[in-house]
């Protein structure tokens, strides 16, 4: 069996690594002329890290992120509403990792060539069209900068081009531009120094006005006794113009600045945090429509093609990891490529779709949104603000949009393909 994938990112490198692991071909593809460590900060929730640990890259991930230890929501004066320990903290076998997006995908990139060979991933090849029979399926992709046309054969097609996926624009030609709702990010990355456990997550204010994100992500940084300190900066604008997503596009600072004037949490100067970073990056908040199909006899999709989310709860790239591993170990198991992408969408469709839905709802944001119109000066005691029935109700929204249950995945059989795991 041999599988074409469309897209280098951390999804597709995965998939790559899980098909390999199962003793299936996979060839890699992508766009770009050069894979370089480009964006900002991502979490790795418990179950996305103990996939990544089960191919191997456990001491990769460990040289190079921050095991988060703890979540903590404030007001945007700097007063604690609520908090909650992460990863092995709150009692999962794997932590959850806070690293840079770049160093993860150079990290899955340099286990693909090293385990399937330099030829295994292929750039500067720009995925056009599929065209599928009883017996195989064939990309048609153009070289990135001479457009001439090349056929590539396969048993499978997996789109795993993200946000604006041409395998998914093939399958889905009426779908339309991705769904924004109002609320504008800026990114950066700066050096600081550690704040709160060192290991901290800090998430500030509201998003019905403006809210922060911060936490590190360099075990490099905090060996030196420093912190490389990942912002998200999430503000509602009344702008009613869609905007273009495109993940690499630069902000300006003052743009960001005007909404955080005077934010300060222990140990974190926001506006000088944000003058230190290099680099702004914006984007607007997008997903799209739940799909009632991923994919089609040979061809199917995986991470952000088949479901793109709000960035609440760190589960995009998790779930990314997760559709990889499904995906090999379901086509290990089926008598034929067509059997076993069906059997990775009945495994996969319906879980992912209900965390776009629940991010959608930002369910924590309607509990921090009352302590905002209740204290907007700041409070002394969050039991003055909200009651035990509100407090809990974060919890709750934080569990819908996370999956905090550590039992059961500590618990849970590995996803590894039977056949890799009797060979173990």
């Amino acid at each position: 069996m041999k599988i074409l994938i469309v897209g280098a990112g951390i999804g597709g490198l995965t998939a790559a690594l899980s098909l390999h692991a199962a003793g299936i071909d996979a060839l890699v593809i992508d766009s770009v002329s050069e894979l370089r460590p480009l964006g900002v900060g991502i979490n790795l929730l418990p179950h996305a890290t103990r996939e990544l640990i089960e191919l191997g890259l456990g001491d990769a991930l460990a040289e190079l992120a921050i095991p988060t230890a703890e979540a903590i929501h404030l007001d945007r004066h700097g007063n604690r509403i609520w908090g909650t320990p992460r990863g092995l903290a709150a009692g999962y076998r794997w932590p959850q990792y806070s690293i840079h997006r770049g160093e993860l995908q150079a990290a899955l990139l340099a286990a693909v060539r090293d385990r399937l060979g330099a030829a295994s991933v292929r750039t500067g090849l720009r995925f056009e069209s599929f065209t599928q029979n009883t017996t195989e399926i064939t990309g048609r992709v153009s070289d990135s900068v001479t457009g001439v046309h090349t056929v590539l054969s396969a048993d499978a097609v997996i789109g795993a081009d993200g946000l604006n996926s041409a395998v998914r624009a093939q399958l889905h030609p009426h779908e339309g531009r991705p769904l924004w709702n109002g609320i504008r990010m800026w990114r950066g990355i700066a050096e600081a120094a550690p704040f709160l456990t060192g290991r901290s997550m800090i998430l500030a204010g509201t998003n019905s006005a403006a809210r922060l994100v911060v936490y590190p992500i360099s075990r490099a940084a905090e060996r030196r006794g420093r912190a490389l300190v990942n912002w998200v900066a999430e503000v509602r604008v009344a702008d009613t113009r869609h905007p273009t997503p495109d993940w690499n596009h630069a902000g300006q600072l003052a743009d960001v600045l005007a909404h955080y004037a005077g934010w300060r949490f222990d140990g974190v100067e926001v506006a000088a945090l944000m003058s230190a970073s290099e680099q702004i990056l914006e984007y607007p908040m997008v997903d799209r429509d739940p799909l009632p199909y991923w994919g089609s006899g040979r061809v199917t999709l995986l991470g952000d093609a088949a479901h793109p989310m709000y960035p609440i709860g760190s589960n995009g790239a998790s779930q990314a990891i997760l559709d990889g591993r499904v995906l090999a170990r379901e086509l290990d198991a089926a008598d034929d490529p067509i059997a076993g992408l069906a059997a990775y969408e009945a495994a996969r469709r319906e879980t992912v779709n209900a965390i776009v839905l629940a991010n959608r709802d930002i369910p924590m944001d309607a509990v921090l949104n009352t302590v905002a119109e209740r204290a907007p000066e700041g409070f002394d005691r969050i039991e003055d603000v909200l009651s035990a029935a509100e407090l809990a109700a974060i919890a709750a929204g934080y569990d819908r949009t996370t999956g905090t249950d550590a039992e059961a995945l500590n618990n849970r059989p590995s996803l590894s393909p039977p056949k890799r795991q009797h060979a173990e």
